[in-house]
């Protein structure tokens, strides 16, 4: 087993982590925003959410995540390394490399965590915000589509706090280790992307239907025995 990597490897692994993380980040966030249309405005969803629209918001959320990524590396870049470089994480991320590095990194912290940290949080607190505006406004619905929206708007809250909890503990922490960090870094580069589509696909009428089918029939043979 290959225990070893490539300062360059290491690099664009960083690039790469960065960047589909916040690509995420903004993704949740423009579902947000279309969750906000769809529901309080919705005989203007089709004038504000226009094609035009869309495709400046998903340029947007690429370039963004472009940006931070790019401020990463350049952190990552400014490190001068001359020591151990063993990484005691089960991949390359700002705070195990600053670990490695023979100056003081106290000013780098305090970048990676107003970058990192601050995206997470102030993320985390306007989503969830917008979430409450939005169950809010479900006062003036009907049952039929108050039910809708919270179906909806209940499986992106479960998916922002599964996403969100652990980017903002790992991001806003100093660059000290505690025994849950790596299992926490675990989870959310590999639980989080896992539970999602099992999450979305859930509240989707057929697979509910079909689940039905299934455990009706299951139901019905367990009878027969």
């Amino acid at each position: 087993r290959k225990t070893t990597i490539s300062f360059t490897e290491c690099m664009i692994q960083l690039f790469s982590s960065h960047f589909f993380g916040c690509l995420e980040i903004f993704i949740l966030i423009l579902m947000a925003v279309d969750c906000y249309v769809a529901i309080c405005k919705p005989l203007h969803y089709m004038t504000i959410m226009s094609h035009q629209v869309c495709g400046v918001l998903v340029a947007v959320a690429w370039v963004g995540s472009c940006v931070h990524s790019l401020a990463q590396i350049f952190l990552a870049l400014s490190l001068p390394f001359g020591g151990p470089s063993v990484i005691d994480h089960y991949f390359c991320d700002l705070q195990p490399l600053l670990k490695l590095a023979c100056s003081d990194t106290y000013v780098i912290n305090l970048l990676l965590v107003s970058n990192g940290g601050a995206i997470c949080t102030v993320s985390f607190v306007m989503l969830m915000f917008s979430y409450v505006v939005i169950l809010l406004s479900l006062r003036n619905h009907s049952a039929e589509g108050r039910r809708k929206a919270l179906s909806t708007c209940i499986s992106h809250i479960i998916v922002v706090i599964l996403f969100f909890r652990p980017c903002i503990f790992i991001y806003t922490c100093p660059a000290t280790t505690f025994p849950m960090d790596k299992m926490i870094a675990v989870f959310h580069a590999n639980g989080t992307p896992l539970l999602n589509p099992l999450i979305y696909t859930l509240r989707n009428a057929e697979v509910k239907n079909a689940m039905r089918r299934l455990w009706s029939e299951k139901l019905i043979s367990d009878e027969r025995r």
